[in-house]
């Protein structure tokens, strides 16, 4: 990749180890050290990087020349607007660095993004991801810019489209974080476009003709499925392509609205959420607290499992691989917690309004708040 010369590369593992004070190798996808904080492994082979830019997850090394050109630490894979740029290594006990490895992705990315824009000209992908951002903020383009580049995708100012928020929470740490990212643009390529941009840490904004999207429902659902929890996506409504802000804000509200256990939602099949989204935050958390905050996160899952079953306790046993009867102790345990017995119609919908306004909170603290809130 052309934005990845040796001087760039050695500016990454500096800055990272800094950070860290770990030595860090900047590995290309075909095993070959491009710069270190350890200048004698420059121009090494790394099988461990290799394999870790071929299976698009994070990989540890336990030992000491446990393949050729590794020493212990982790590898992880780092991919750039769709591409596997590079494979970050960082030197010492897994378990000791490992929180650094994605620290380490997040200073690659702003890195690279620096040197993006500090280009003389803007490729294709910038075009788009700029009038994208543009048109979802309902800002001013130059008009004859605009036309022109809609032009080249048979669009036009008043063709029908829908915005696409895809939500990758980067805060789980997944081992396959760039297969995922990779996976999100073949998702928008099979759909049919490539309008979109991304916002780091972690989601991507598509923008789709409503006939694309209402050909290929079934495939963001599917994706969000085989995803969960990593992904989530919500789904503007239908307006001209000039009025995007207001898909926009309609697909930010749909993915704040996802439940427990819930990871795609168009906006117009939302109800009982449009409500709660509207409160202030300071009820918001007096009800979480005077709920569900209480509880542990295993009791959190149970409850959630629970509502996603529609309360069913025989088919919430089996998804929590646990007998009805200890699935009835730990509801037991929850209402002697909370004051509320979930087994109760009421009650049940009390703690459920809890889990969905803790939800909520938790995504603002990863993607920001809905508009007006």
């Amino acid at each position: 990749m052309a934005l990845i010369d040796g001087k760039t590369a050695q500016q990454i593992v500096e800055t990272v180890k800094d950070v860290c004070g770990h030595n860090v190798n900047f590995i290309l996808p075909d095993g070959k050290i491009l710069a270190s904080t350890d200048p004698e492994r420059v121009g090494e082979y790394h099988e461990i990087g290799h394999r870790a830019a071929l299976e698009g997850k994070m990989l540890e090394v336990r030992q000491d020349k446990e393949a050729a050109g590794s020493r212990k630490g982790v590898n992880l894979p780092f991919s750039f607007r769709g591409e596997m740029v590079a494979v970050i290594g960082i030197t010492g006990e897994p378990d000791e660095v490992r929180r650094y490895a994605y620290l380490a992705q997040s200073i690659t990315y702003l890195i690279l993004r620096e040197k993006s824009l500090d280009a003389r000209h803007q490729d294709e992908r910038e075009r788009c991801a700029f009038l994208v951002r543009a048109l979802t903020a309902g800002e001013m383009v130059n008009r004859e810019y605009l036309l022109e580049f809609l032009s080249s995708r048979e669009l036009d100012l008043q063709s029908r489209c829908r915005t696409v928020l895809v939500s990758i929470n980067r805060r789980l740490n997944p081992g396959n974080l760039s297969m995922v990212e990779k996976q999100v643009l073949q998702l928008f390529e099979r759909a049919g476009s490539d309008f979109y941009s991304f916002s780091y840490p972690g989601e991507y904004c598509l923008i789709l003709p409503d006939e694309k999207y209402e050909k290929n429902r079934s495939v963001f659902r599917d994706f969000a499925e085989e995803n969960r929890p990593l992904v989530k996506i919500g789904i503007g409504t239908e307006h001209a392509l000039i009025h995007q802000s207001r898909s926009f804000e309609n697909a930010r509200a749909a993915l704040h609205a996802l439940g427990p256990e819930q990871y795609v939602a168009e906006f117009e099949s939302l109800d009982l959420p449009l409500i709660l989204w509207n409160l202030p935050e300071d009820v918001n958390r007096a009800y979480v607290k005077r709920t569900v905050e209480k509880l542990s996160e295993k009791e959190k899952r149970v409850l959630s499992c629970y509502f996603a079953t529609d309360c069913s306790l025989k088919k919430t046993a089996e998804e929590l691989f646990i007998h009805v009867n200890t699935l009835q102790y730990q509801l037991t345990g929850i209402r002697e917690k909370t004051g509320y017995d979930p087994r109760h119609f009421r009650d049940g919908a009390v703690l459920y309004l809890g889990l969905l306004l803790l939800q909520r909170r938790e995504d603002d603290a990863v993607t920001g708040p809905v508009p007006g809130n």
